[in-house]
């Protein structure tokens, strides 16, 4: 089985998101010794915005290319997202617009648009400085994970799901319980489909 592992924090070793994204893919692992894990690191080898590619040797387009099929590939995908400014880093949507491609992963019909993907598990480890789940004071402003289940349900992936740390910029307790809970999280996730 191939597992890709996407990180965007920019926090390097600081990022709780990289942490939890590492500690599933550890688990992950473990369930399957025989994982093929292939790795992008989007903070430290950032993609340039897409624009549209005139020529086909273009660098840029070569690497969306080298992205598009390293996700096809994967039938795991675990993606690390903090949240940045209510939504995700400019670095994981750059990602997403390599991967949503008209005639490759998605198309146009008569009856709207309909995804050509299908059979892949995504985990996302969702990190929040606040809180902003769904029975806080600030849910209108989650364009994370709202925006992520659209992307990927968009080109026809249903099997998302979220290990989520808020409240991580509140207090070392909240950051320590958040984490706690996420670990909890992880565990129950994975073994939904061990």
């Amino acid at each position: 089985m191939k597992l890709l592992h996407i990180d965007s924090s920019a926090l390097g070793n600081q990022s709780v998101s990289r942490q939890l994204s590492a500690d599933i893919v550890v688990q992950l692992r473990q369930q399957t010794p025989t994982l093929e894990i292939s790795y992008r690191d989007l903070a430290a080898q950032p993609l340039s915005h897409w624009t549209p590619a005139t020529d086909a040797a273009d660098p840029a387009a070569v690497l969306g290319g080298q992205m598009l099929t390293e996700f096809l590939a994967a039938e795991v995908i675990v993606i690390g997202a903090p949240m940045y400014n209510f939504a995700i880093s400019s670095q994981l949507k750059a990602w997403i617009d390599r991967i949503l491609v008209a005639g490759k992963t998605f198309r146009y019909t008569a009856n709207g648009p309909e995804g050509l993907v299908s059979g892949k598990r995504v985990i996302v480890a969702s990190t929040r400085g606040g809180f902003y789940g769904k029975d806080s004071a600030a849910a209108t402003m989650d364009f994370q994970e709202p925006y992520l289940r659209a992307a990927l349900g968009f080109i026809g992936i249903v099997d998302v799901e979220f290990v989520r740390a808020e409240g991580v910029a509140v207090s070392e307790q909240h950051k320590a319980a958040a984490l706690e809970s996420a670990h909890q999280n992880i565990a129950h996730v994975l073994a939904k489909a061990a």
